[in-house]
């Protein structure tokens, strides 16, 4: 069989797919990558400040998390449709919609981070002289890493995957070549996007999990002092229960 086979009998596994459409895949990459980047990078800058006073004045904990978890249940279709008379067919749309839906994720993760820090740890920076700004900066937000960069990898992973539903507007990276796959039925073309799209995921949670990692090095330690400790336990009780 010629290798150009598989395109005429509309296999869905094909290399010549990949290898003729090349510059277009990677083009509807690029532009997958940059609308997750901008999405979340809007959405982070959005949701530190309505974290901040959703903890400042605790009354508008409850509203904030409800408005954004309300905005999370709206149907990706919809919420792309209600945007379009606003701001018409535009990248802009698909964006904006991206960023409302990433921020009862990003919020909460940033409280629960922020709320786990120890009360005896800010009165000793306090002690210290560590004004509000410097408190927050210097000593909350490095504590509260582990659960805010939790936070990122979630938003992150469900923007790479809502992005594709920007195809039905023109706007959807990868979902451009699903969405017109499955209208002329093209199978190579559906499943390679799909297949990029996943791979794209797994990409973004593993190199923000290096980054926290990366950022956080006493959790490391601190799961081996754990570790350390309790084998040690297990020593002592095995000792133990030889003398008895």
């Amino acid at each position: 069989m010629k290798a150009s086979g598989c395109l005429a009998a509309n296999e869905w596994i094909c290399g010549e797919y990949v290898r003729s459409r090349s510059d277009e895949l990677v083009d509807a990459t690029v532009q997958h990558v940059w609308i997750t980047l901008a999405s979340v990078g809007i959405g982070l800058l959005v949701s530190f400040p309505l974290a901040l006073i959703a903890r400042r004045w605790r009354v508008l904990t409850g509203p904030v998390l409800g408005l954004t978890t309300v905005l999370y249940t709206i149907p990706s279709l919809a919420m792309f449709s209600l945007l379009v008379p606003i701001m018409g067919i535009s990248a802009s749309v698909v964006v904006t919609g991206l960023v409302l839906y990433s921020l009862t994720i990003l919020i909460r993760n940033l409280l629960a981070g922020l709320d786990s820090v120890p009360a005896e740890t800010r009165e000793a920076a306090r002690g210290m002289g560590y004004g509000q700004t410097r408190l927050l900066f210097a000593v909350e937000l490095p504590l509260a890493l582990p659960a805010v960069m939790a936070g990122l990898r979630m938003a992150t992973v469900s923007t790479i995957a809502m992005t594709t539903v920007g195809g039905i507007i023109g706007y959807g990276g990868l979902g451009n070549l699903i969405v017109d796959g499955m209208r002329t039925l093209f199978k190579a073309q559906v499943l390679t996007a799909s297949v990029l799209c996943v791979l794209l995921a797994v990409l973004a949670d593993l190199l923000i999990l290096g980054l926290q990692r990366l950022l956080t090095p006493w959790t490391r330690a601190q799961r081996r002092s754990v570790g350390g400790g309790g084998r040690f336990r297990l020593r002592t009780a095995g000792r133990q229960k030889e003398t008895a």
